[in-house]
């Protein structure tokens, strides 16, 4: 039995990095007859599909990448293992969608898919940091501004609510991946050249002027 849950414990992260490497905006690109990586930003996420392909595609790409997030990392919690191992897993699935291995390890930038994570690890840290992106939102109608806010924001928010040590490190190496992912669209913040988001009708498939896509 203690064989079994070691053998469980490592393969644990190995199924949450291919649950992560599913790439969900790339998928319904296809069935829309849409090449998401050659059109708008070229990103799988959410963001490019709802500004290329209108709201149900990205609003189903967000789900999608929510979901494969979230169900892994209640599913080790539910299963009983560690506070180690739940970090590890929800770490595996945001760079399983990062990197993934169906894309030749390339994919998205982790919005969505980790908010999915810390909605399963750290629920009222996630609550507190969705209020962050909401306000910087309404603020300013970008997305990636929005999204490196409230990415910036969980780490202080788990050591403030005292969350376990590996939480804080999982979370703390994530939004290190973010930013980093992120790193084109710091470029364009910072010489005011980010576009605010808009959305494209449905059924129409239209490409931004400068790109502007987070999750």
């Amino acid at each position: 039995m203690q064989e079994f849950a070691c053998v469980a414990c490592l393969l644990s992260p190995l199924i949450a990095y291919v649950c992560g490497s599913i790439p969900t905006g790339d998928l319904i690109g296809r069935h829309l007859g849409i090449a998401v990586r050659q059109t708008g930003s070229g990103n799988i996420g959410a963001t490019n599909l709802a500004r290329t392909a209108g709201r149900t595609a990205g609003l189903l790409t967000l789900a999608g990448d929510m979901a494969k997030g979230l169900i892994p990392v209640l599913a080790v919690r539910l299963l009983g293992f560690g506070e180690v191992v739940q970090a590890a897993t929800a770490v595996a699935v945001v760079v399983g969608h990062m990197f993934s291995i169906f894309l030749g390890f390339t994919g998205g930038k982790g919005i969505a898919s980790g908010f999915g994570v810390l909605l399963g690890l750290t629920p009222l840290a996630t609550l507190s940091a969705l209020v962050v992106f909401i306000g910087v939102f309404a603020a300013s109608r970008i997305v990636s501004a929005a999204s490196l806010a409230a990415t910036l924001a969980v780490p202080p928010l788990l050591a403030v609510l005292a969350y376990p040590r590996p939480y804080l490190f999982a979370v703390s190496l994530l939004a290190l991946l973010v930013v980093a992912r992120h790193r084109d669209n710091i470029r364009r913040l910072w010489k005011g050249q980010e576009a605010p988001f808009r959305l494209a009708s449905d059924g129409k498939h239209t490409a931004p002027e400068e790109p502007d896509s987070s999750a």
